[in-house]
C-alpha cells in the first residue's frame, strides 16, 4: 500500500450516492404508550380482555386466544371467590376460617402447578403460565357451581338438595375438563394426551367434591 499514499482526489470530483439514511413514515401511534394513557381506559381494557376469556371458557373450542394472551387476574378472582365462598359461616362464629381460606388457595395452585410440570415433562409444547392460565379459567364453571349449591343450601338441605346439588357439580365439573382439554389438546404429543388429561381430571374432581361437600355452619 505504499503507493497510495500518493493518489490524491481532486476536489471538483463530484461525489455519487446518497448517505441519508430512510425513514420510513411517522405515524403518531408510534408514540402511544400505555403509561400515557389513563388510568381508567388501562383498567378498562384488562377487564375486557379477561371477559373474552370468560366467555371463550364458556363456549369452549379448540382455540389459542387463552393460550397467545394470558394473564393471571382472572385465575387470580377465581380462586380467591371460590375460596372465599367454601369458607362457609366461619365469618359468624368464633373460628376465622383462614386455614380453610389457604387450604382452597393452596390446593388449586399447587394443583395447577403439578398438572403443568407434568405436561411439560410429557413434552407439551406450551409454556408454564400459558397453562396456568388455562387451569385457572376453567375453574369458572366450578365457581358457578359453588354460587349455584349456596343459593340451594339456602332453602334447605335433604336429600332433594343434595340431588341438585350433585347434578350441578357434576356438569359443572364436565364442564370445567373439556374446556381446559380442549384450549390443551394441541399443544400435548397425540400418544400422551391421556397421561395429560388424567390429572386435569383428577384437579377438577378434587374441587368438584370440596364444593358437593360443602355444608354451612
Amino acid at each position: 500500500f505504499a503507493g497510495l499514499a500518493d493518489v490524491s482526489i481532486a476536489e471538483d470530483i463530484p461525489v455519487e450516492g446518497e448517505i441519508t439514511v430512510p425513514v420510513g413514515a411517522h405515524s403518531p401511534d408510534e408514540d402511544y404508550s400505555t403509561l400515557d394513557e389513563p388510568v381508567r381506559e388501562t383498567i378498562m381494557r384488562d377487564l375486557k380482555a379477561v371477559g373474552k376469556k370468560f366467555v371463550h371458557v364458556l363456549y369452549p373450542k379448540k382455540s389459542s386466544a387463552l393460550l397467545r394472551d394470558w394473564d393471571l387476574w382472572g385465575p387470580l378472582v377465581l380462586c380467591v371467590s371460590l375460596a372465599l365462598m367454601l369458607q362457609g359461616g366461619a365469618a359468624d362464629s368464633k373460628e376465622d376460617g383462614g386455614p380453610q381460606f389457604a387450604e382452597v388457595f393452596v390446593i388449586i395452585w399447587f394443583g395447577a402447578v403439578v398438572i403443568t410440570l407434568n405436561s411439560k415433562l410429557l413434552g407439551g409444547t406450551i409454556s408454564f403460565f400459558q397453562s396456568l392460565c388455562v387451569l385457572g379459567y376453567c375453574v369458572l364453571p366450578l365457581v358457578v357451581a359453588m354460587l349455584v349449591c349456596r343459593l340451594v343450601l339456602l332453602a334447605g338441605a335433604g336429600t332433594a338438595s343434595f340431588l341438585v346439588r350433585l347434578l350441578v357439580v357434576a356438569a359443572m365439573f364436565g364442564w370445567s375438563t373439556l374446556a381446559s382439554t380442549a384450549f390443551l389438546a394441541d399443544s400435548q404429543p397425540p400418544n400422551r394426551k391421556a397421561l395429560v388429561v388424567y390429572p386435569i381430571f383428577l384437579f377438577y374432581f378434587v374441587i368438584s367434591w370440596m364444593i358437593l361437600t360443602f355444608t354451612p355452619q
